[in-house]
């Protein structure tokens, strides 16, 4: 009963399974990522009580589900979404590919790789312009190969997209996610933001994403207890790190040309999620896998304007500039 009012929904994998196995790590994780779901929908919904919340199971036939849980046109946020997958089966054959692309040896039977994968991903479009975009994913992932053994891995980040430039916001979202780093190991925070300059790079544009924060992948050392340990630190941070940025904000006043350039700055963040984000490309490459969750990462509005070029010396260009030259926010 505990349990059920802590989350948004009862676990995919049912509490009597989730009792059965409690100790083993994957149990631990799945409650890890429906508790994270809980605390971000009932954060974002207490900054905007005129709206609410769908809460959506599914189940998908392969093998496993989801809850995903979207917030649409509040008073502060135009699209909220916090998804939570358990997943399980056998990868695809593109899955498999580009997997090993990154170097991952599988070795499958009868050309089947048996697979478990779980996470908690999520996407937060403010209405104002001064509040920004928010997104963050933690996952763990599973592969049984021909002879038993199985291959394991964490991957997962926060970063921040806004559509101006507050440094004192950047700061302190930086500050925070180092802070959750640096209990592990104080060569985490310089490593895993570098990896998420590089990874949310709009390539075509010569842009980042947005001013990063943090991002890993293929975690697997020192040991399944330690990086699981870690994981949680930065599922933890995830609240603290934007909640207090979103009350700063969410009742500035903004102009017309400013909702445009917000409107300007999402077509970019829809490039970067179709195009290259892998998260959304393995979705999109599972069998069975939920085409409604895959892409609740999209803004409800977005504009894409022929050789727009903002002002020199403007705000707009200030925040370009950050983009295609990432800072270092914490030192």
């Amino acid at each position: 009963k505990e349990l059920r009012q802590r989350f948004m929904a009862p676990p995919v994998s049912g509490l009597r399974e989730l009792r059965r196995r409690r100790r083993e790590l994957r149990t631990r994780m799945e409650l890890l990522i429906m508790e994270t779901q809980a605390e971000m929908c009932r954060a974002l919904a207490d900054l905007d009580p005129g709206a609410s919340f769908a809460v959506d199971s599914w189940e998908r036939k392969e093998g496993g589900g989801g809850i995903s849980c979207v917030l649409q046109d509040g008073e502060v946020f135009e699209k909220a979404g916090v998804n939570v997958s358990v997943v399980s089966g056998f990868l695809s054959e593109e899955a498999a590919r580009q997997m090993r692309s990154r170097g991952k040896s599988l070795k499958g039977k009868d050309g089947k790789l048996p697979f478990c994968a779980m996470g908690v991903s999520s996407v937060i479009h403010p209405k104002n312009p001064h509040v920004p975009t928010m997104h963050f994913n933690y996952r763990y992932f599973e592969i049984e190969e021909a002879d038993g053994t199985k291959q394991w891995w964490f991957g997962g980040g926060t970063d921040l997209t806004p559509t101006y430039l507050n440094e004192e916001d950047a700061i302190h979202f930086h500050k925070t996610l180092k802070e959750a780093c640096d209990k592990h190991d104080l060569k985490l925070y310089p490593k895993y933001k570098k990896w998420c300059d590089d990874y949310f790079y709009i390539k075509h544009r010569g842009e980042r994403r947005g001013i990063g924060g943090i991002f890993f992948d293929d975690v697997d050392s020192p040991s399944k207890e330690e990086v699981f340990q870690f994981v949680k630190s930065c599922a933890k941070a995830v609240v603290p790190c934007y909640i207090p940025i979103v009350k700063k904000h969410c009742h500035d006043s903004f102009t017309p040309e400013e909702k445009l350039w917000q409107q300007l700055r999402r077509g970019r963040y829809v490039e970067f999620n179709l195009v290259y984000d892998r998260g959304t490309k393995f979705g999109l490459l599972t069998p069975g896998s939920r085409i409604e969750s895959i892409l609740m990462s999209l803004p409800l509005t977005a504009r894409w304007e022929y050789m727009h070029n903002p002002p020199e010396s403007s705000k707009e260009a200030e925040i370009l500039e950050v983009l295609r030259n990432p800072k270092d926010w914490v030192h």
